[in-house]
């Protein structure tokens, strides 16, 4: 089962989104949070935010247990650009661009996804031995 939580048009860059996202792909969500609360970064708070409503959907909607939760996908893509000017010497201008992201995160079930692999594994075993005899 998984359950998904977006953020659109966050006023923070792509790039220095993703480098707290690589911080929590893969973790379990308590583990996440914790790595969140204690980091500086300001995409940080943003990307708790969202993980506790990712959470919270799981747990109201599909009536998932939060301590078997892990953070499936998360990915930040680049929104739009506001675009400002900044008065220069001689008349001139300067282009100033202040980018936005879109945050998404998924979470899941890992207890049932190991489960159906397991089923998958003892399919393919048990086809393997009835070829052999």
């Amino acid at each position: 089962m998984q359950t998904r939580a977006s953020l659109r048009g966050v006023r923070l860059s792509a790039q220095k989104g993703r480098l707290v996202a690589d911080l929590i792909r893969g973790l379990a969500v308590d583990k996440a949070l914790n790595v969140l609360a204690f980091s500086p970064k300001k995409g940080a708070k943003i990307i708790k935010k969202v993980l506790e409503s990712a959470i919270a959907n799981a747990e109201h909607n599909d009536g998932a247990d939060i301590d078997e939760l892990k953070v499936q996908t998360i990915y930040v893509e680049q929104g739009s650009m506001l675009k400002r000017f900044h008065a220069r010497a001689k008349g001139r201008g300067n282009r100033i661009n202040k980018s936005s992201c879109h945050i998404f995160i998924t979470v899941g079930d890992e207890v049932k996804a190991k489960r159906s692999s397991a089923k998958v594994v003892a399919k393919a075993s048990a086809a393997n031995a009835a070829a052999k005899n």
